[in-house]
Formats: structure tokens, C-alpha cells, sequence
């Protein structure tokens, strides 16, 4: 396991964005998975459409399920990942559309194109990353998917109406918190490393009964010194970061099996159903069998 976990941190990049000559932003296919698919951040900006497969989705110190149509905005120097479970031997093509850009090639022209002002807030709140409501994700979605056949202007005018469409999104969610990029402040690249290795080591293993030391361990740290990198590159601790992978789990396995609470308890690595029905009922506001109830009416 260590073998395989220190190959994955050798391959573990910091995402150099390069975007076209003659081109104002990148459009992209990303194949699932790749490089780059690593806990990473760039001073551009990036609309992530999802159009394949569900996961879990980092973005600053937010974790949350994402399906095929979830469509985020990601804000400057913001880390975000999205991981497709299991991971082993998968291979999806072209599971997402990205749009990478400068938020300041906007800014520029509008203080002539006063229209583009309406862009200001959009990119103020994608700061903390927002994720669009399924409406807005589907209306810009049919844009997003026809602009690899375009180019120059047209392009660009395809771009701007997706815009226009998030602008108006009344319901688009704030997904990292505030304090969180006050807090951050981006690793070495050892360091960016050795938190790739780390996420990835808790994804694997999540489920089992894995310790601080155990993930420490992993990544060759004290369990001191691996706590404190932990909470401030990711803006979680340990134990708040194993809670929400089992909760993930748990919700999946509640909406998706008809599996007993209580073998769901287990299955979803928690040691006692009682600690359990605590921790599920303080995360989501619902006991489990009302969580299962609720999903299912409205799945």
C-alpha cells in the first residue's frame, strides 16, 4: 500500500494553466482520471461542468456528493478536486467540461462595456466556489457542451451567455467558508504532495478503522505535525474529514440499498449505531430513516 501511495504523490502536480495564443480562456473534455486530477489551485479561474459519474467534491474546506450536471464555479487560488469512487482501474472519457480564464480579462473591459458589471459579483462570490442550481446547470450546460465547435467570437459570445445565465442564479450555493481562505495559505510543493498522498490515502480508507497515526504515517509525518498541515491546508481536521466521507457514505447507502440502519452504521465505518444516529442526525438535520424517506421521495 505505502509503495502505491508514494508513486501517486511522485505523480501529483500543481496545475499550470495554459491558455491558447489568441484566446481569451480554455475550454476542455477532461477524461477521468488523468495528471492533474490531484487537490490543486490556480490564479484563474474555473467552470467545472460535470457531465458523467458521481463522487465527492473538494473546494477549500467543502466536501459534498456530486452528480452528472453539477456545475461550480471555482474562485482564484481556491484548492478543488473532484474524485469519482472507486477509483481502482476506472476510466471514464470526457467526464467533465472546464472553462479556465483570468477573471481580470472581464474586468478590464468593463469599465467601457458597462454591461460586463454584473459579472463583478459573480466573481466576488466564486471566490468560496459556488455551485449552480439545476435549472441555471442545465440551461448553461447545452451552451457549454456545443462551444468546442465554435471559435473566436462565437465562442466568446457563448461564453458570456452562460454568464449571463449565472448571474441571474438566485439559488447558487457558497461552498467553502470564509475564514477558509483566510486561513490557507498554499504549500510547498513537497507539501502539496505529501496532502495529494494524504486525500487519497483517506479515500482508500475510509471505511476501515484508521487512527491520526495511521495517515501520519502515510505521508512519513509526526501525528502533530500531520494534524496541524491537515486543518491548514484543508481547513478540516482529521476526525471532521473521516466524519463527512461516512456520512457520504451512509446517505448513499440509505437512498441507493434497502440495507437495515444498522448494517449501514457499519458499512459506512462507524464503530456504534448510537454515535452513529448522533452524528448523522447533528450533520444533516434528519435521523437516518427520515433521511432515506426524503431522499427517495424526491430522487
Amino acid at each position: 500500500m505505502k509503495q502505491d501511495q508514494h508513486k501517486w504523490a511522485e505523480t501529483a502536480v500543481f496545475e499550470h494553466i495554459e491558455i491558447p495564443e489568441h484566446q481569451c480562456f480554455l475550454w476542455r473534455k477532461d477524461n477521468y482520471p488523468w495528471a492533474r486530477n490531484v487537490w490543486n489551485f490556480h490564479p484563474e479561474f474555473e467552470l467545472h461542468l460535470i457531465r458523467k459519474s458521481s463522487g465527492l467534491c473538494y473546494i477549500g474546506d467543502y466536501i459534498g456528493q456530486f452528480d452528472p450536471g453539477q456545475l461550480t464555479l471555482v474562485g482564484s487560488g481556491l484548492p478543488h478536486d473532484w474524485i469519482t469512487l472507486p477509483t481502482d482501474g476506472q476510466h471514464i472519457p470526457e467526464r467533465d467540461i472546464v472553462v479556465q480564464f483570468n477573471p481580470e480579462t472581464f474586468a478590464g473591459p468593463s469599465q467601457v462595456l458597462i454591461e460586463l458589471e454584473e459579472l463583478d459579483l459573480l466573481f466576488d462570490r466564486a471566490q468560496f466556489g459556488l455551485e449552480f442550481s439545476a435549472q441555471a446547470a442545465r440551461d448553461a450546460s447545452h451552451i457549454l457542451e456545443g462551444m468546442g465547435g465554435l471559435s473566436g467570437l462565437d465562442q466568446l459570445v457563448a461564453l458570456l451567455s452562460v454568464f449571463s445565465i449565472l448571474t441571474k442564479d438566485t439559488q447558487a450555493k457558497t461552498l467553502a467558508t470564509s475564514h477558509y481562505l483566510t486561513d490557507f495559505r498554499p504549500g510547498s510543493s513537497l507539501e502539496l504532495r505529501r496532502l495529494d498522498t494524504a486525500l487519497n490515502y483517506l479515500r482508500q480508507n475510509f471505511l476501515l478503522d484508521i487512527k491520526l497515526s495511521d495517515a501520519a504515517d502515510a505521508v512519513g509525518m509526526s501525528e502533530s505535525a500531520f494534524s496541524r498541515f491537515f486543518k491548514a491546508q484543508t481547513g478540516n481536521t482529521f476526525t471532521q474529514h473521516m466524519t463527512t466521507l461516512r456520512i457520504w457514505m451512509a446517505k448513499r447507502l440509505l437512498k441507493e440499498t434497502d440495507n437495515p440502519i444498522t448494517d449501514i452504521c457499519f458499512e459506512a465505518g462507524f464503530s456504534n449505531i448510537s454515535n452513529f444516529n448522533r452524528v448523522f442526525l447533528k450533520t444533516t438535520g434528519l435521523r437516518p430513516s427520515a433521511y432515506r424517506q426524503t431522499a427517495r421521495k424526491f430522487s
